[in-house]
């Protein structure tokens, strides 16, 4: 089989893995149902807020095995290097079935399935991409939607699990089912043949790097700090929201815990959806345009969510959909936006260090709105920061462009 036909299966192996890792976003319905866990079974006293540093930690390692897991992908190709990202990832779930504190959780799911993750969809993101030049915006926003797509299916189905037996078990079986998944899909991915250009394309000139930088090189540069910093403005937002959707639902609208899981998939939809239409709208009107509309939709997501309140259903699904189309352009332009930038080769490792810029925003978003509401009583004013960050989104799309020229 050449490589032109054999690059979907690879893609098609590489967005099942993403399905599965992109569970991470389903955490705030984990976090409800390990409080109560917790709580009734443990006997601890312990609230969802308190568990947020197990989400902040997971996304914030991330960046580590993505840097260090993209150095061996680019040259040992994605197979081995996927294959233990996903048995640290499940196995760090079926660990985190066995917690009884949220330090232990911390360890297992924050660190052992953050350090996995970080590693196995750092490679299917870059190797997606490598094999498909002609279409990198499309093809990110597909393999990070599908990532994004995960918390559309899983949140309903843990609801079922711990309903009928309880979150502990709910963890071990679904990092069971992940970890075979992934390694298993690992038997269909291959390394991209250097300089691979599929049959009759050739780049237009916005598409053309300005070289095939390694990781010092684009260090150097200073657009890439202004890229880094955009995409941790672009992603706060999200990151915020996300991370607690479940608890903003049931506290500020006065949701009951399926509507809230119902909210958490609704963000999650119009998160995977925004990456795939992103990334093609991308590879039409520039990555760099794309991304300004993003952090305007970002900040009338947040002015809505501002504006809602108890029983005000309506605003808050309409707002969350706004942040979540928003979130997902972000993830979806920025891998092939980064490989315009900086060129193919390297990309693994250089991708890696620009996610260091989501990790910022995964760190600093969730631990934000917790200190928000434990210190207000509301989520208002985390709402209004969110909207800052984004104004700054747009104002460093214009230093790009005059860095660009």
């Amino acid at each position: 089989m050449n490589t032109d036909k054999k690059r979907w299966i690879i893609l098609a192996a590489a967005c099942l893995i993403n399905l599965c890792l992109g569970s991470i976003y389903a955490w705030s319905v984990f976090a409800s149902s390990m409080t109560d866990y917790f709580n009734n079974t443990l006997n601890l006293q312990v609230t969802a807020g308190d568990l947020a540093i197990v989400y902040t930690v997971a996304n914030a390692v991330g960046p580590i095995t993505m840097i260090s897991g993209g150095w061996f992908n680019d040259r040992l190709g994605p197979k081995k290097v996927i294959a233990i990202g996903g048995i640290m990832f499940g196995g760090g779930m079926i660990l985190s079935g066995f917690a009884s504190s949220v330090g232990f959780l911390l360890i297992s799911f924050g660190v052992i399935s953050g350090l996995g993750l970080g590693m196995a969809y750092g490679s299917t993101i870059s190797t997606s991409v490598k094999y498909f030049p002609d279409k990198r915006g499309l093809v990110g926003g597909i393999t990070t939607a599908v990532y994004g797509f995960s918390s559309v299916i899983l949140p309903p189905m843990v609801t079922v699990i711990v309903n009928k037996w309880d979150a502990a078990f709910a963890f071990k079986l679904i990092g069971a089912v992940f970890l075979v998944v992934v390694t298993g899909s690992t038997f269909f991915l291959e390394q991209c043949p250097q300089g691979y250009v599929p049959a009759g394309y050739t780049p237009p000139a916005n598409q053309k790097s300005s070289g095939d930088m390694d990781w010092t090189a684009m260090l150097k540069t200073p657009v890439f700090y202004v890229m880094l910093l955009l995409l941790t403005s672009g992603a706060f937002s999200g990151m915020m929201v996300i991370s607690q959707a479940s608890a903003v639902a049931q506290n500020m609208i006065g949701m009951t815990a399926i509507a809230a899981s119902a909210a958490v998939s609704i963000l999650a939809l119009f998160n995977a959806a925004g990456r795939i239409l992103a990334g093609y709208i991308s590879d039409k009107i520039g990555r760099i345009n794309t991304l300004m509309s993003a952090c305007i939709l970002s900040i009338a997501g947040m002015l809505l969510l501002y504006f809602s309140g108890t029983g005000s259903a309506a605003t808050f699904y309409i707002g969350i959909s706004v942040v979540g189309i928003s979130f997902g352009s972000f993830m979806g332009v920025y891998p092939g936006f980064t490989v315009d930038q900086f060129g193919p080769r390297h990309n693994s490792v250089n991708y890696g260090i620009m996610f260091i810029g989501f990790a910022l925003a995964g760190y600093f978003g969730p631990q934000i709105m917790s200190n928000v509401y434990h210190s207000t009583g509301a989520y208002q004013n985390a709402f209004l920061i969110a909207c800052g960050l984004s104004a700054a989104g747009i104002l460093l799309t214009f230093v790009y462009r005059k860095m660009a020229h």
